[in-house]
């Protein structure tokens, strides 16, 4: 399901969580005032930005880019 929510596209996701990880995410929303939806978002947009900085990260999406260009021009022909 997508929805529109405050002029910005969302989709639902359902993510499973080892008891302890779950628990801790409850209470480090409880301690920010923060809901638990919110806590996890914030936890993977700081997870995300990390990881485009990363140099090998790059590296390993510019290979990405050409096994796929090469698999769709093999495709192509």
């Amino acid at each position: 399901m997508i929805a529109c929510y405050h002029d910005t596209m969302t989709k639902n996701m359902t993510v499973r969580l080892p008891d302890e990880l779950a628990a801790d995410t409850e209470a480090l929303a409880r301690v920010s005032g923060k809901s638990v939806n919110e806590t996890i978002k914030d936890a993977l947009a700081d997870a995300v930005a990390a990881r485009i900085r990363d140099p090998k990260f790059k590296a390993r999406i510019r290979e990405i880019i050409e096994e796929d260009r090469e698999l769709l021009e093999r495709l192509a022909k």
